[in-house]
């Protein structure tokens, strides 16, 4: 009931909707010599360094795929899910002029973050192409699967980025330590090794991790040789399911004193 009345009252403001995402596309690339580049730049320098340290290094496996289209097909979805909830866990603070003045509903601001990080996913996946390309590799038919595969981590991403913006409303230490946790998350999410790394009794551990199933899905569609153990991908999207409507409405339930205490 709570998503269905959101997503009504979304309707109803979607001029408003659509002005945020804008204006965030807008404030993200304004003045920006390298504009959209940056969209790549952060993913790409991201799978270099762990090219360098953890697979020559470290001599972390890839599942028998280039080590480079490995950890990015993992660090798309990853990226965009780290770079949401850390703009949606601060946007109610960085917006409280607004908040304070004005009612709309409030969904509207992190519902605009999580929108806006699509394009430059969109952008940053356009790059994997180009890897394929040059290291010769033939993806799968599966590929034409990621949008579909964008619906999940939108969720999760919307999920824990409105349980962080409703906590860091009341509690300010939160935009302190939700750098923390996006770091230690990075950790226990396959994003530099392969869940085949880990002992076989403790994957479905793994697996209440949602990004675990996600990120897993996104390099089975890319990566012929990588498969996705139903199990663990079933638990993920549970996890997924049950932090995105608890998010939302832990947001609905305390966005009516947002502009009383920002």
């Amino acid at each position: 009931m709570a998503v269905m009345a959101t997503t009504r009252e979304l309707w109803l403001y979607r001029e408003l909707f659509y002005f945020m995402v804008w204006r965030d596309v807008k404030v993200r690339y304004k003045q920006s010599i390298l504009g959209a580049l940056w969209a790549i730049i952060q993913p790409f320098g991201t799978m270099v360094v762990f090219t360098i340290f953890f697979h020559r290094l470290a001599n972390i496996p890839s599942d028998g795929v280039p080590y480079p289209i490995f950890s990015y097909t993992a660090l798309l979805p990853w990226t965009y899910f780290s770079s949401t909830i850390t703009q949606i866990g601060n946007s109610m603070v960085t917006n409280k002029n607004l908040i304070t003045k004005v009612y709309f509903p409030r969904i509207t601001i992190p519902a605009a973050h999580a929108i806006r990080g699509l394009l430059d996913f969109s952008i940053a996946a356009l790059l994997l192409i180009g890897l394929m390309a040059w290291y010769r590799f033939t993806p799968s038919w599966n590929l034409l699967l990621w949008p579909l595969l964008t619906i999940p981590v939108l969720a999760l991403s919307l999920g824990v980025g409105m349980i962080f913006a409703a906590l860091n409303v009341r509690f300010r230490d939160i935009q302190h330590v939700l750098p923390f946790v996006v770091q230690l998350w990075l950790f226990v999410t396959p994003v530099i090794y392969p869940t085949t790394m880990i002992p076989a009794k403790w994957r479905i551990v793994l697996a209440m991790n949602p990004l675990t199933g996600i990120i897993e899905a996104f390099r089975a569609t890319a990566l012929p040789e990588n498969t996705v153990d139903p199990r663990q991908f079933i638990v993920s999207m549970a996890m997924t399911a049950f932090i995105f409507v608890g998010g939302l409405w832990y947001f609905n339930r305390t966005a009516r004193s947002f502009a009383d205490i920002v």
